[in-house]
């Protein structure tokens, strides 16, 4: 945010399930309805919409059923047709979902502090903001009113049991759209990318190296810069 011109208005906000939202973890269509009452309270009646991962989902929910509201969407490695593999459905399954959660999310992240401590222990300095992005994920990512494997498992099953239904969707949604991604990425496919590109009617395809899954983390200055000059032809 830092990164965009002056005059462009920016709004961030905690998604639910995440840092200081107070409320619980939701579905995409949950986040929707939470997404339009921020947007009323921000007294901003269209808005262009920047969603990253499971964010570009929520964006693509946005568009498709409150089209009135959404200028343009940016998708950041967003998920999408294709996305979702084996790995997904294991952690959304019952019983196995639940354990990976607690052991991934509430049980291990304290040993991913101290391996990010030591790693800053032998460089002798702290480290960067773009290094070492999902070990710093991992080992700090919140929720100050709840369980944070709580939010992942939830988004896990909504991954897989409700990305097809907005997947359908796709052809209906007219929102100018940029679909940014790393050919690189090991978390969403570059083919995901693709896919939007082609089933979004007015759509367009940005690929960037250099950022992985975590672009706007890696690489937030050309983020940026896409993000605004997109936002300036609309």
């Amino acid at each position: 945010m830092r990164a965009f011109p002056a005059g462009l208005r920016s709004l961030a906000l905690d998604r639910p399930g995440y840092r200081a939202n107070p409320l619980g973890p939701g579905t995409f269509a949950g986040n929707v309805t939470w997404l339009l009452g921020e947007l009323d309270q921000a007294g901003i009646d269209e808005a262009v919409l920047v969603g990253h991962s499971y964010g570009g989902g929520v964006a693509l929910a946005a568009a498709a059923s409150a089209p009135e509201r959404v200028r343009g969407l940016v998708l950041i490695a967003s998920v999408g047709p294709g996305c979702v593999d084996g790995w997904d459905r294991l952690l959304a399954a019952p019983f196995v979902g639940p354990i990976c959660a607690v052991a991934a999310w509430w049980l291990t992240p304290w040993l991913v502090r101290l391996s990010l401590a030591a790693v800053a222990c032998r460089r002798d300095r702290p480290l960067e903001h773009h290094e070492h992005v999902l070990w710093d994920e991992w080992a700090n990512a919140r929720h100050e009113n709840g369980a944070m494997w709580r939010t992942f498992l939830v988004e896990q099953r909504e991954l897989v049991h409700r990305l097809d239904e907005l997947d359908a969707r796709l052809p209906q949604i007219a929102t100018p759209t940029l679909v940014i991604a790393d050919p690189a990425d090991r978390i969403v496919p570059v083919a995901t990318a693709y896919a939007l590109s082609d089933q979004l009617p007015d759509a367009r395809l940005r690929l960037i190296s250099g950022g992985g899954h975590q672009l706007p983390r890696q690489i937030p200055d050309v983020i940026a810069a896409e993000i605004a000059q997109f936002a300036e032809q609309l």
